[in-house]
């Protein structure tokens, strides 16, 4: 075998490295944070209710705590949460869908609608629930019929005040930050481009592993030469999703984030990267298997059996 033919084999399997290296980095992406029921089935694992208790509770206004004891506010807004947990489930997931349509590139506009109507019931039911088992100071005289008419002149006046939808546009966007659009757009792009080099790196590897075998020509090297990039892309893969969960799990230990995000993160992270590391772990695999047919090949001919 030339020197040229030599250092060409190299280049082409050091390019094969490079290759499966950054399709191993898409799959997992389009396997993770671009599938919308990856997004949604880790959206379900949190723990909203005691979660949006806490943001609500620090929401509540002076005026409601000087005339609410702080255990009756906690009582009736662990009443509201649990009630609206299922609705708040169901919207956060057609929400995702429908932010993904916009950034995969499946629609043109971003537009997100959240129907408030069935909100309202449940929330007056939960309301009502907690204002009729223990009403406020002074209204405890009241009897059951002008409780009941004076919660319903309250809610009905705040009910009002809410849409029936709502709807998060680029607009609405604008108006909260005029950065978020540009930036969700340049998001759009960007995912576009991978979303493409997804096929263009199964092609480009395709074409790596037939030019090696057709310069190669033997199987005892073409093997060898193939399992040594696939190989040390395994090992490559697997320790850096070790790292990655090491890192990232010490970054967010530094936050100051609720404490139901901080249990939530580590399972987020480690099935983040698990598709990396089955990668990883199957390409060991395959590298693995393929020096080893190399070696025995070598063997056969060192002991008069030529292929």
């Amino acid at each position: 075998m030339s020197t040229a033919r030599r250092v060409l084999i190299g280049f082409l399997s050091f390019l094969l490295f490079l290759s499966l290296s950054g399709f191993g980095l898409v799959f997992t992406a389009n396997r993770t944070v671009l599938n919308p029921a990856f997004v949604v089935s880790h959206l379900d694992r949190l723990d909203v209710t005691s979660l949006s208790r806490e943001l609500l509770l620090e929401q509540v206004p002076p005026e409601i705590t000087s005339i609410v004891s702080p255990q009756s506010i906690e009582g009736i807004l662990d009443d509201v949460v649990t009630d609206l947990g299922p609705w708040l489930r169901e919207q956060a997931g057609l929400a995702v869908y429908a932010g993904y349509d916009y950034l995969l590139g499946r629609s043109e506009k971003l537009l997100v609608v959240i129907e408030l109507e069935t909100a309202k019931v449940i929330l007056r039911d939960s309301l009502w629930q907690s204002f009729a088992g223990s009403p406020p100071l002074g209204l405890d005289i009241l009897s059951p019929a002008d409780l009941e008419g004076l919660f319903n002149e309250f809610y009905d006046d705040m009910s009002r005040q809410m849409p029936a939808t709502l709807e998060i546009n680029e607009g609405m966007l604008s108006r909260i930050s005029p950065d978020i659009v540009p930036l969700l757009e340049q998001a759009r792009r960007y995912i576009g481009y991978l979303r493409i080099s997804y096929g263009v790196l199964i092609g480009v590897t395709a074409g790596l592993v037939v030019g090696i075998i057709l310069l190669l020509r033997r199987m005892k090297w073409a093997t060898l030469w193939l399992g040594i990039p696939c190989l040390i892309c395994g090992v490559f893969a697997y320790v850096s999703t070790l790292l990655a969960n090491r890192v990232a799990g010490l970054f967010a230990a530094q936050l100051s984030l609720p404490i139901q995000i901080h249990n939530w993160l580590p399972g987020l992270l480690d099935d983040s990267l698990s598709p990396l590391r089955v990668y990883g772990i199957v390409l060991m695999a395959v590298g693995a298997v393929l020096i080893i047919v190399s070696v025995v090949y070598l063997r056969r001919q060192s002991c008069g059996y030529c292929d």
